[in-house]
């Protein structure tokens, strides 16, 4: 167990015992805020402060009337203070962040989500993170939760990361007492996933992909660990209007018109935000959540992206560290915009052909080789950091987003401009021409940052007006559930109830007719409820359902029998984890999968029903749904909203009951929770990562033509360049496959902006929205590649001399690594 005490404190329970008497006296005698201010002075050792701000006591506008407590508290204050071994904690919890690089190869590997096969990564947008909180009490029990810019957990990751866990900290975290989050961006490398109908667009298993991730999440976890102070947790809550629209409403209409009359809006638009604050160091964090899919990035974009949740993250994580420098905003501090990352402590400059000549003294550098550390050390936030205090950490975590797009400007058809079919999302009976359109359209770009705008805003609202604080207990509840053929007791019309049962897993035919998001192929339609014979015979060569099977999951016609395939090894769990954390009056429900928005408010409604009976929470009480958590089983509607078979339903993978049998057996673990019960941890899921196979073809060699470096610049800038702006600069370099070095916590791309007359300072890399890294060989067997990097300027960008620089990393056809860099000539933004 961890103390809010020094270790040296753990050594007898009688200073455990006085510590804890010292603090029940002190809030019995003044307050919990007032006993707050006194322990930061005790932890300072400061006893002229405390003597001071004690005398009198009513100054606290607390009257003294239990003056012999007040006597006892100073006996017991003088024995702590003086021993120089206790540290009093005013706070209910200890809590610690951190956050690490996952970003994975960024390109020839297929991306995670839309299952397009020639959608391969390229390039950068920018870079993926893993978040984490750690919130423990003091003498009990502590949760995890780590938040991934990544399209969804991964049963397989979670095993090995447990694995790590235990090998360091024993028993401290667990299956149980952990949860892993994706944010479901559709722009991330695939390939980490450990069963077959997962893998098979990324030509099988990427143990790149599924390494950094891993290595990512322990040392986040590790980070959080090391930072874990006395601090406090607030909850708030507040609306987005503009987040996210329903992409399947026929489906969400089939739902009972009484239980739709309950709602305002066919999606969730409520935004949940947890604040963190150390007692010590003051704000430190914040995890939210909120509904909406990762696509405002499009099937057919080639850059790794954190979508829209990727970049409130940095959004939000730039402001506060812009907040806590007040020279950056000058007079605008107060203001929530897309932060800057131009520092004022850069000189500027006045005249246009001051700048001219000095930017002429800068050309384009030759390609040189450096050390795999060099781009490590120029990161620009590494240099905003504070020593003394970790940094701020802001994640968005996914939440019951199955039906919910953040493309708010509805489905179109892209040949006629028309709105789409509303039941089956087709345009002239063909689903390929329908695609919803986000609100910078054309520009995906714009879009993600405008969705990732709207909930970095609200998130700064919902921060900066926090007060309900979380107290109580911290406590969890997990279980490994067989949801294949489990019977499930459901209410029987009429009254009363029956028992039914999950199917193995299937996949329907509206599976492969995608979203308006990502629209699928061929003659595949959302909504359709019976079979094709040709498609049927393709189907049965892999497997033919049962008879059984086709019962179980009716009125799904099954185009893949995946629950059922077992070779080379299974393509679709069985065996999933389902878990509930407790922070006091805040609840998280997890869930392996994607509830679509009434199947949430079920779920939700539930569990809020089931934890009322304790009197614990009568003052009211918090509950989210983690969304794509500790395991990946695509999506689960209503029973209702099955029977329409969109793609939602089809994708529910166990049948129309799925929904009921998550509810009852969240009922299970909530029933546990309140009345301090254990409950069986379930059959254990498979660990088949020595059966994974890879067809991925490896990093043969790079290569340069003659004469040419490594990182020589291509295409520079133009002589006595000019740029306003707005304008984007473009520089190509010749370069290698990015798969040599991933660049962990490092950079691709950087700009550089003069200081002085010959120091170049970092002001923008691969965390920028601004960025963009895009990498491409002239041809597929090539073993030469250029690296494109392009800098839209933003408006913010201060007037001076800059430059554009790349590093990378080359194979040679003995396996050696050289890494380089280069470097653009001088240009003049003005």
């Amino acid at each position: 167990m961890d103390s809010v005490f020094p270790s040296s404190c753990q050594e007898g329970a009688l200073q455990e015992y006085t510590e804890a008497v010292v603090w029940e006296i002190v809030l019995g005698v003044f307050g919990r805020d007032n006993a707050r201010f006194l322990l930061l002075l005790v932890k300072k050792n400061d006893l002229i402060d405390v003597f001071s701000a004690m005398k009198p006591v009513s100054s606290f506008g607390i009257p003294a009337r239990k003056p012999w407590l007040a006597a006892l508290f100073w006996v017991f204050f003088v024995i702590v203070l003086l021993s120089g071994e206790g540290v009093l904690s005013a706070s209910n919890y200890l809590m610690g962040l951190g956050s690490y690089d996952i970003t994975g190869p960024a390109a020839d590997v297929n991306m995670m989500g839309y299952a397009n096969p020639e959608q391969v990564t390229s390039g950068l947008h920018f870079r993926l993170r893993a978040r984490a909180f750690i919130v423990a009490e003091p003498q009990g029990k502590r949760v995890a939760l780590v938040n991934l810019d990544a399209c969804m957990a991964s049963q397989i990751v979670t095993i090995k990361v447990l694995e790590r866990l235990k090998a360091r900290y024993g028993d401290l975290y667990t299956a149980e007492n952990v949860a892993i989050s994706g944010i479901h961006t559709h722009a991330g490398p695939a390939g980490y996933l450990q069963y077959v109908v997962y893998i098979v667009t990324s030509l099988g298993f990427v143990r790149q992909s599924f390494d950094v991730i891993v290595d990512g999440i322990e040392k986040t976890i590790i980070e959080a660990h090391e930072n874990l102070r006395p601090g406090s947790v607030y909850v708030n809550r507040g609306e987005i209007l503009d987040g996210g629209i329903n992409r399947s409403p026929s489906a969400y209409l089939n739902n009972p018109a009484e239980e739709r009359k309950k709602y305002k809006y066919d999606v969730d638009k409520e935004m949940t935000l947890l604040k963190f604050v150390n007692d010590e160091w003051g704000p430190v964090g914040s995890f939210s959540w909120f509904a909406t899919h990762g696509t405002s990035m499009s099937r057919t974009n080639e850059l790794i992206s954190g979508d829209n949740k990727g970049a409130a993250a940095l959004f939000m994580e730039d402001w506060f560290d812009e907040d806590n420098f007040e020279s950056r905003y000058s007079d605008e501090s107060a203001k929530v915009e897309i932060p800057r990352r131009v520092s004022s402590i850069i000189s500027s400059y006045h005249e246009n052909h001051e700048l001219l000549q000095l930017a002429g003294y800068f050309n384009a550098s030759s390609g040189r080789k450096v050390t795999k550390y060099l781009s490590l050390s120029k990161r620009v936030r590494s240099a905003l950091r504070q020593g003394n205090k970790p940094k701020f950490v802001a994640a968005f975590c996914q939440s019951n987003c199955g039906d919910v797009s953040p493309n708010v400007l509805g489905a179109f058809c892209i040949d006629t401009g028309l709105p789409c079919d509303f039941n089956h999302s087709t345009c002239g009976g063909k689903n390929e021409l329908c695609y919803s359109l986000g609100p910078g359209y054309p520009d995906e770009f714009e879009s993600t940052r405008i969705i990732g705008e709207r909930q970095y805003k609200k998130a700064v609202d919902l921060f900066n007006t926090a007060t309900e604080e979380l107290t109580g207990k911290v406590d969890y509840r997990h279980a490994y559930i067989n949801f294949s053929m489990l019977e499930v007791s459901v209410p029987k019309q009429g009254g009363g109830s029956k028992v039914v049962k999950t199917c193995p897993a299937a996949l329907g035919y509206a599976f492969a007719a995608g979203t308006t998001d990502g629209p699928g192929a061929f003659d595949f339609k959302q909504g359709e409820v019976t079979g094709n014979p040709f498609w049927n015979l393709v189907r049965d060569l892999l497997r033919t359902p049962s008879k059984e099977q086709i019962e179980c999951q009716s009125p799904k016609p099954i185009l893949l029998d995946t629950g059922e395939m077992k070779l080379p090894y299974d393509w679709a769990p069985s065996v999933l984890p389902i878990q509930i954390f407790r922070i006091g009056q805040f609840i998280i429900l997890s869930v392996p999968s994607e509830f679509t928005t009434m199947a949430g408010r079920r779920l939700r409604d539930a569990i809020k029903i089931a934890l009322s009976q304790n009197g614990e929470f009568s003052n009211g009480i918090h509950i989210v749904i983690a969304g794509l958590t500790n395991s990946y089983s695509q999506y689960v509607t209503t029973f209702e909203e099955y029977k329409v078979q969109r793609y939602e339903g089809a994708s529910t993978l166990y049948g129309p009951h799925t929904l009921g049998a998550y509810i009852q057996e969240f009922k299970k673990l909530a029933s546990a929770l309140i009345t301090s019960k254990s409950v069986p941890p379930g059959p254990q899921p498979p660990d088949l990562l020595n059966k994974q196979l890879s067809f991925l073809p490896p990093v043969i060699l790079d290569a340069t033509p003659p004469g040419v470096n490594f990182g020589d610049v291509s295409s520079d800038v133009p002589e006595k360049s000019i740029f306003k702006r707005g304008d984007m600069v473009a520089v190509v370099f010749w370069s290698a496959c990015p798969r040599n070095d991933l660049m962990t916590e490092g950079t691709f791309s950087l700009v550089e902006m003069l200081q002085g007359q010959e120091t170049w300072a970092p002001v923008y890399d691969d965390d920028d929205f601004c960025l963009r890294f895009k990498w491409s060989r002239p041809s597929k067997l090539s073993p030469e590649s250029h690296a494109r990097i392009e800098w839209r300027i933003p408006n913010s960008t201060k007037s001076g001399v800059y430059r554009i620089r790349h590093f990378g990393a080359s194979k040679s056809l003995l396996g050696s690594i050289h890494h380089f860099t280069g470097a653009s000539s001088g240009f003049v933004v003005d």
